[in-house]
């Protein structure tokens, strides 16, 4: 395991030569919050992290419900059952088994590795909608990867703990979008088109920093994220969108 720190949030890099999954502790005033929850082996280094951090880990958000990312979610809620769990409304539904869309959903399957109904036995306590806030943390309605991803803004720094809409590992791109030397986010997401119309509502954020699941944070990533989203956009066959933010794409950003 990796841990590397920018200001309020801790990365926990599990496999980062191999196979990157990522978990991020944010700091609050006076306790922890953990963004998603890696695979089982990851317990031992995130509870460890936790206590080396020194506050109590009192809330587990869930990004959305692949196994890479709620897999230790069992174990840790077994040793930290004060800890209150979070995930989207919508997502929860996957985190149950239930892969099925709701009316309205764009008719793709859902791809990747969500549990088996059955097989996550933790109930979420919160159920989270666009706009509402954990700590400093706010969450923002992601659909891409999963129809109810959620990404979440650190409304202090401005850091963006993005899950799968953004790879950074093989090269960033907007989820969906295949690269070859780690093509695993694009082969396991739902909907590219959702994962475009997302990736934009991310860039006028306007983040400081990318944490993704799956790569190194990315400092000052506007203008990175902007060439991902360019790059989504002609893959897809669809206009460039106008207006995203205080500088253009294809410039670093100042």
């Amino acid at each position: 395991m990796r841990v590397a720190r920018e200001k309020h949030v801790y990365q926990l890099a599990f496999l980062p030569a191999l196979f990157p999954i990522n978990c991020y502790l944010v700091e609050e005033q006076d306790s922890l919050t953990l963004v998603d929850a890696g695979l089982p082996f990851c317990v031992k280094g995130i509870v460890r992290t936790a206590a080396a951090i020194g506050k109590p880990l009192a809330r587990i958000v869930l990004t959305h419900a692949h196994g890479d990312h709620i897999g230790a979610l069992d174990l840790l809620k077994q040793q930290l059952p004060q800890a209150s769990v979070y995930i989207s409304a919508r997502d929860s539904r996957l985190l149950a088994g239930d892969r099925s869309l709701l009316p309205g959903e764009p008719e793709s399957p859902v791809r990747g590795g969500a549990p088996r109904p059955g097989q996550i036995r933790t109930t979420p306590d919160i159920l989270l909608r666009d706009g509402d806030r954990i700590g400093s943390l706010v969450a923002l309605a992601a659909p891409r990867h999963t129809p109810g991803s959620m990404a979440y803004l650190d409304t202090r720094s401005r850091a963006l703990l993005c899950g799968d809409a953004f790879q950074v590992r093989g090269g960033i791109a907007v989820s969906g979008q295949l690269k070859p030397l780690f093509p695993f986010p694009a082969m396991a997401t739902w909907n590219k088109e959702q994962a475009l119309i997302t990736a934009r509502r991310l860039l006028d954020q306007e983040p400081e920093l990318l944490a993704s699941g799956h790569g190194r944070m990315l400092r000052q990533p506007y203008a990175a994220m902007g060439r991902a989203v360019a790059a989504a956009e002609w893959a897809l066959g669809i206009p460039a969108s106008a207006g995203r933010g205080r500088t253009d794409v294809s410039e670093n950003r100042r």
